[in-house]
């Protein structure tokens, strides 16, 4: 690639369905990321893990959420014209992830709409779902993603 952004605004299509690839997460990750930012117990210690709900040392939500982003990021949004977000629309934690799990995604493209205000500006309806290798979804998620545009009327 030359550095130029690859995907604009028309070149995503309704229905579209992206791969974001996968992702393992290591026990030591999922510790480090609760000590900074969700010091909960059960992201913390496997024995407090197992003594809550989840029967086990599981990964922040929030951290889920991270690892989505940057699977994202390194899958669709840094090779396009993305241009921010302007919400999350609904954010599930289906089921706990795991120390050792691999997570895979995808992004499906639900509606596409060009800004009435801004020309260079269009709007991507996306749903995101994040699965485990047991195949049960880890998380949903529904966004709308703001994209440059490549023809300006």
């Amino acid at each position: 690639m030359s550095g130029e952004t690859t995907r604009r605004f028309e070149d995503f299509a309704v229905g579209e369905v992206l791969d974001l690839g996968s992702r393992t997460v290591s026990r030591d990750e999922i510790v480090a990321f609760a000590a900074k930012w969700d010091p909960q117990p059960m992201h913390l210690d496997e024995e407090a893990g197992r003594a809550s709900l989840a029967g086990g040392l599981i990964a922040s939500g929030w951290h889920t959420a991270s690892l989505f982003m940057r699977m994202a990021c390194d899958t669709v949004l840094a090779r396009s014209a993305s241009l921010g977000s302007p919400g999350i629309d609904k954010l599930s934690w289906r089921a706990p992830l795991r120390p050792g799990d691999t997570l895979s995604g995808t992004m499906r493209i639900t509606d596409a709409r060009a800004s009435t205000g801004r020309p260079e500006l269009g709007f991507l309806g996306c749903e995101i779902e994040l699965k485990n290798q047991r195949d049960e979804t880890v998380l949903t998620m529904r966004t709308t993603l703001m994209m440059g545009r490549r023809a300006k009327p």
